[in-house]
């Protein structure tokens, strides 16, 4: 389903994803109709503008969590440095994709959303790395640090190759393709790191990289 207030996105976007070879179009709908036709069509995930003026996408957001059985929900945007990126992910966003993405990216993204992975574009993933540590920092000042956390010293080297990739913004295909293994191999060592990192997701374990200094 496709949810943004400018009729020429949502068509635009429509015709460009039926073109996928397995993916349908179920609905596309402004903000204001998102929950009902969720609840309607039951769309295996959402691809939801941040900025709408009927109603904006954080609202929306929660509404579609809220569901009984709620879609997987990524949010588009036209900006790799806009504000709600962090806040749409504590409420529930398995990925951020720019508009400008291009359709054959597009389609492995939306297929990696509906497999249950969770994606963020390359330009996106530095700014939501910012805010997560930008916000983790604030944290930090109020309470104190906690002792043993997980670090570099507990990965294999080729669990630390996996995790600087992943920093970088790579989804699992491509990570496979830098290093020349299977993607269920990558997808192996990615729940391993963030199960020695003590993380919960590919966008924590990103943080913890920059923490460790793993990454510029």
């Amino acid at each position: 389903m496709i949810v943004d207030d400018e009729v020429l996105i949502r068509e635009g976007l429509r015709r460009i994803v039926d073109g996928f070879d397995g993916t349908r179009v179920v609905a596309v709908c402004t903000g204001l109709g998102a929950a009902g036709e969720a609840r309607e069509h039951r769309p295996d995930v959402v691809l939801l503008d941040v900025r709408m003026p009927d109603r904006d996408g954080l609202s929306v957001l929660a509404d579609l969590r809220a569901l009984p059985d709620p879609p997987v929900v990524a949010m588009l945007t036209t900006f790799d440095a806009d504000e709600h990126l962090s806040a749409a992910l504590r409420g529930g966003a398995a990925g951020f994709l720019l508009k400008d993405t291009a359709p054959e990216q597009l389609e492995y993204l939306i297929k990696e959303l509906a497999a249950g992975g969770r994606v963020i574009a390359p330009k996106v993933a530095r700014t939501v790395v910012d805010g997560y540590l930008r916000a983790q920092s604030e944290a930090r000042e109020h309470r104190p640090a906690a002792p043993g956390v997980p670090g570099a010293d507990d990965l294999t080297p080729r669990e630390r190759e996996v995790l600087v990739l992943l920093a970088e913004g790579l989804s699992n295909s491509e990570i496979a393709g830098r290093l020349l293994i299977g993607t269920t191999t990558v997808k192996d060592h990615v729940s391993t790191v963030l199960g020695k990192l003590g993380v919960a997701n590919r966008v924590q374990a990103a943080v913890r990289a920059h923490q460790l200094r793993l990454v510029p």
